[in-house]
């Protein structure tokens, strides 16, 4: 649909504003095969989805180097943006695939502060060490040991809707084991759980 059918298309259809999307929440650590499963998700859901991924939002920063005492605070920005932007796009009704590393506490907390619990389906990308080395070492544009690091944060609460083994399973097999998943979740979602347990000591 072109830029101006769908401006024409808007107007004539006003926001319904009853309706939230569904978030697919893909965490794991960095080479471990998040984006290519959100890729194949598009694919093969049968309802528009938006893939939004974090490195996209880091990507669209300024490539202006960043002095060193604003470093952290420039990144903490930017996760807390992209958690609003996910966030924002369910509550306007829209689907999302939403690619990320929860490699620090405070971005899971942040996560279950903003999003519906009952609307996320929470997804643990997990893949055996070696591989994510060896994957690691193959792109070159991650630092090394990057992945490594990140393992022991990343699936640090243990609680998930559905989890994947990319050392296992390929990309579609994994996505196609996500949408078969998709019109049979359980309640309380991993969300809504986590929300709980942590909802006296956060």
């Amino acid at each position: 649909m072109s830029e101006a059918s769908c401006r024409e298309f808007d107007a004539g259809h006003p926001d319904p504003g009853a309706s939230r999307g569904t978030v697919i929440f893909l965490n794991g650590t960095s080479s471990s095969g998040k984006s290519s499963i959100a890729t194949e998700l598009l694919r093969i859901l049968d309802e528009p989805y938006f893939h939004l991924p974090v490195d996209a939002f880091h990507a669209m920063r300024t490539r202006q180097e960043i002095p060193p005492g604003q470093l952290t605070t420039v990144l903490h920005n930017t996760w807390r943006g992209y958690h609003r932007a996910v966030a924002g796009m369910a509550a306007a009704g829209n689907n999302v695939v939403m690619d990320h590393v929860l490699s620090e506490e405070w971005r899971l907390r942040d996560c279950l502060d903003l999003f519906v619990p009952q609307d996320v389906v929470f997804v643990g990308v997990r893949c055996p060490r070696d591989e994510v080395e060896r994957r690691e070492r193959k792109r070159g544009d991650r630092p090394p040991g990057l992945a490594v690091r990140q393992l022991a944060q990343v699936h640090a609460h243990g609680v998930y809707d559905i989890e994947c083994d990319t050392g296992r399973a390929d990309p579609h097999q994994c996505a196609r084991l996500i949408k078969d998943f998709l019109p049979h979740r359980p309640m309380p979602t991993a969300f809504q759980r986590l929300r709980e347990k942590n909802s006296d000591a956060w």
